[in-house]
């Protein structure tokens, strides 16, 4: 009974570690040096600024409700609820149709157009998958990625943490925005909320 015991109770300090340690070895996009422990504070993470300052005031509003939808789709998955991951993914959608590209600058529209088409069926696929959680996350994996260059490059409205699960997808990991500092992993759900480490901090 007491190797039982001692062998879940290493299982369970292995998975905790594996899980808070910010992989080297994952796939990360977007790696930073900075990875602060739980509570840390801004000061201790890589601070990110958007690189356009000139964003049509119309259009930054559209962008913030952007975000509004992804964090709606963010904190869905995190509490495992695919039809509410679906309510923001089809919101999303319909959302991109209402900027107005003819504000943007040039350079503002080619970087917009980088990601419009990709972030777009990422937000049809989840909001046609409630059913399917699983599927919806691994969109989710790819909207993560659009909507960081996005907010990098025109802003998200408020203070955006960017955070890393190093354990999703067989340890090969994956980012995601989040509004505040607390954990609420998308990826893992009721399984690991708490898993993750902030990496960045958009302002």
């Amino acid at each position: 009974m007491k190797k039982i015991i001692i062998g879940a109770l290493t299982l369970s300090a292995v998975t905790f570690a594996a899980c808070n340690s910010g992989n080297t070895q994952s796939q990360e996009k977007h790696d930073s040096s900075a990875v602060p422990a739980p509570g840390t504070d801004d000061k201790a993470l890589t601070e990110i600024t958007p690189q356009f300052k000139d964003v049509d005031t119309k259009v930054a509003a559209s962008f913030k409700t952007l975000v509004d939808h992804y964090l709606h789709i963010k904190n869905a998955l995190a509490a495992d609820n695919g039809a509410e991951a679906a309510s923001g993914g089809k919101a999303m959608a319909q959302a991109m149709a209402g900027i107005d590209k003819a504000l943007l600058t040039a350079d503002q529209k080619k970087r917009y157009a980088e990601n419009e088409d990709d972030l777009k069926e990422h937000a049809e696929h989840i909001g046609e998958n409630a059913s399917n959680i699983e599927h919806q996350r691994e969109h989710f994996v790819q909207m993560s990625e659009d909507m960081y260059a996005l907010v990098t490059t025109f802003g998200g409205g408020r203070v955006l943490y960017h955070d890393h699960c190093p354990m999703y997808n067989e340890n090969k990991g994956a980012y995601w925005l989040s509004e505040e500092k607390e954990m609420k992993n998308p990826y893992m759900g009721a399984k690991m909320p708490a898993c993750g480490v902030a990496k960045e901090v958009i302002k």
